[in-house]
């Protein structure tokens, strides 16, 4: 018996022929190789319970994207639905004739979904501030009237029952204007109502043949409130005067298109002039007539109420105010115009009477 280098123990082979292959013996191992093998062993089935579980984890990570991408899924077949809700909604409301029913209003009990307009408008507002840019002032809701003193006065025209006119220049922008001046030096009681119907007027009634109103300043006390209208060269009374002959046919027809255009538009807006005559009808260097002297006008509804009928001039007054009616309407604006017509054609008053008693005569005749 031979001990060999590794510590294995082998039978001596014989040198006799024909004798069978020598047979190796099952070798003992020492211990410390045992546990060598042992530890080899545990190593090997920690890492492949390592690689099971990172096989794992990236079918779960595989999972959860696939989660994700649906969810991503649902968000834009969302976002989908309310788009073409809003496209049915919009069709619904557009002029065009559509009889279909929108699919949004098919089922009333699903509620609807929000449109996404809003968020795009606080998207742009965020975004503009971010950028920085400045945002514009909203003007004031109410404001102080400013002074007469940003006008200069430049001459008298004429002085009425109810105000002064003057001729100004706008020191600002160089304009020509006409500044009314209100009587309120013998008013005990307040702002005149006259007055305040005349601004609440004009600024009612906006017409291409109606005076404008700018503006209304005032000066260092309280009686000094002027009313800022356009100015206009002309009135009719003072142009027939100093005409030598009347107006034409083309020319009569001109103004009381215009002139009849603006008494439909007041009469349209529920208020009576009650004060139209020749000296009231203002006419511009091209032609074009403005109604002016909204002193006694006033607002009418239905049912008529009671009215004073001391009011338009005698020469144009209607027969009803004539006789002392206090229920009238636009009938005596009618009556006025009818007079301004058949003076402009005769050149001289239709019915010039001394008294009222005198007037229902000529009116007779």
């Amino acid at each position: 018996m031979e001990e060999t280098p590794s510590g294995n123990v082998e039978q001596a082979q014989l040198p006799v022929s024909g004798s069978p292959l020598p047979v190796k013996t099952k070798s003992k191992r020492s211990k410390w190789e045992s546990e060598s093998e042992n530890e080899e062993a545990g190593v090997q089935r920690k890492a492949g319970k390592k690689k099971r579980g990172s096989k794992k984890t990236k079918v779960f990570e595989n999972e959860e994207e696939v989660g994700t991408l649906s969810e991503t899924d649902e968000a834009n077949q969302k976002k989908k639905q309310t788009a073409d809700e809003a496209q049915t909604l919009e069709a619904s409301q557009s002029p065009a004739l559509n009889t279909s029913t929108p699919p949004a209003f098919e089922n009333a009990t699903e509620p609807m979904e929000e449109s996404p307009v809003p968020q795009r408008d606080q998207a742009d507002q965020s975004a503009s501030e971010k950028a920085g840019t400045p945002r514009k002032p909203k003007p004031p809701i109410l404001a102080g009237c400013r002074s007469v003193d940003n006008y200069e006065k430049l001459n008298r025209i004429e002085e009425g029952a109810y105000g002064v006119v003057y001729r100004a220049r706008d020191r600002a922008t160089g304009e020509i204007v006409a500044l009314k001046k209100l009587k309120l030096d013998k008013e005990k009681n307040g702002f005149p109502i006259t007055s305040l119907r005349e601004v609440k007027t004009l600024l009612q009634a906006k017409h291409a043949n109606i005076v404008n109103v700018r503006e209304i300043v005032v000066g260092e006390t309280l009686t000094q409130i002027f009313i800022v209208m356009d100015f206009v060269e002309h009135d009719l009374k003072s142009l027939m005067e100093d005409m030598q002959s009347p107006f034409l046919q083309s020319e009569v027809k001109t103004i009381m298109i215009q002139l009849l255009s603006a008494v439909a538009t007041l009469h349209d807006n529920w208020i009576i002039h009650r004060d139209l005559k020749t000296s009231n009808l203002l006419l511009n260097n091209r032609g074009q007539i403005k109604v002016a002297d909204f002193g006694l006008a006033r607002s009418y509804g239905s049912p008529l109420g009671p009215m004073t009928d001391v009011v338009v001039t005698l020469w144009y007054r209607a027969p009803e105010l004539l006789l002392g009616s206090k229920t009238y309407s636009t009938a005596i604006d009618m009556w006025s115009v009818g007079c301004i017509f058949g003076e402009l054609v005769n050149k001289e008053p239709v019915l010039p009477g001394r008294t009222e008693i005198d007037q229902l005569d000529k009116v007779d005749n």
